[in-house]
Formats: structure tokens, sequence, C-alpha cells
């Protein structure tokens, strides 16, 4: 190897031990910017609201299902004060598996009634008794016997849920990203 050439590798040596100290200086940096960015809502919503707020937000892309962004901010105090007597009806449809399973078939766009009941292993008037349930409480539509669908406005709602009450796919975090530090132990 000519000295040349030594001379070369060893300042490109040199650069790179250079590049990977400075690297390590500012990975406490990152890591700390990294964790910011994942509570980014959570840090506008405290900024804007600081008396608490509730926010769902979300973007959902289900092929044939439609392409849906909705978010909602409510303020804290509301919330606890309203009357939570009128969401029975809805959060009752949502807890019966069959209903689960028809919704779920729902999100993959408009279908009919026999469709759903296929994929949900319904039919008869089983099927259209869960049905009218789903659709009373707001989370089917239909046209007079056209297909069914979860209803826009409804769909990142019911994936918010789902979530909240412990539903994970494969890559998912277990718990929030923020906890309250003052939480009472469970």
């Amino acid at each position: 190897m000519t000295d040349k050439r030594l001379t070369e590798l060893e300042t490109r040596l040199a650069a790179l031990e250079e590049q990977v100290q400075v690297l390590q200086a500012a990975q406490p940096q990152a890591l700390a910017q990294a964790h910011e960015s994942r509570a980014w809502a959570l840090l506008a919503l405290q900024d804007q609201l600081p008396g608490g707020a509730v926010l769902f937000t979300g973007h959902v892309q289900l092929g044939a299902g439609g392409d849906w962004v909705w978010q909602e901010t409510y303020p804290t105090q509301p919330l606890l004060d309203a009357d939570w007597t009128a969401v029975a009806a809805p959060l009752a449809a949502l807890g019966h598996p069959l209903r689960l399973s028809l919704l779920r078939a729902a999100l993959d766009g408009p279908q009919t009634a026999a469709a759903l009941g296929e994929r949900a292993g319904l039919h008869g008037g089983q099927l259209y008794h869960h049905l009218r349930e789903l659709q009373a409480a707001g989370w089917l539509q239909a046209q007079a016997r056209g297909p069914y669908h979860v209803p826009g406005e409804r769909v990142i709602p019911l994936l918010t849920i789902l979530a909240a009450c412990g539903v994970r796919g494969a890559g998912l975090p277990t718990g929030s990203e923020e906890q309250d530090n003052n939480a009472a132990p469970a």
C-alpha cells in the first residue's frame, strides 16, 4: 500500500470517527426530540387548553371503505358535567361480539346485509336484529335496501373506542406515550 493511499485512508477514518463522536454527543438530545415528537398533539393541547381537554384525532385509509380524517377536542369540565346516560345505547351496541364483527366487515366498504352476515357468520333474523341495533345507535347506515356502511364521522371514534378498550395490533404500543405522574397506582 502506498504512503499516499495510507494517508487517504487515515484521513477518511479520522473523519468517520469524528462523525461518530458528534452523533454520540447528540444522541441524548435526539432521543428527547424523538420523545417530544411522539407527543406533539399532547404538548399542543396542553399549550392551547391548559385547563384540561380530551383530544382524539386520526387519519384512516380503508381502501374501499374510504379515506377519513377526523379531529375532536372537548374541554374536560363540560364532559364531566354532561349527562352520560345519552351514550348508553351507542356503547351498548358495541358490547356484542357479533356486532363488532359486522362493524369490522363494514369498514372494508359498503356491503349488502348478506355479505356482512356471511363474514360475521350470521343469517336471518339474528343478522337483521344486530344490523338494526347498529343502525339505531348510529354505527351503521344504509339507504333503502342499499349496502351498509360505517358513516365517515364514526370511523375514527369507533377505532378510538376500540384502542381505549385495549385493542392492539402487531407493532402497536401497549400504553399511552405520556402518562400522568400524579395518577394513583392501580
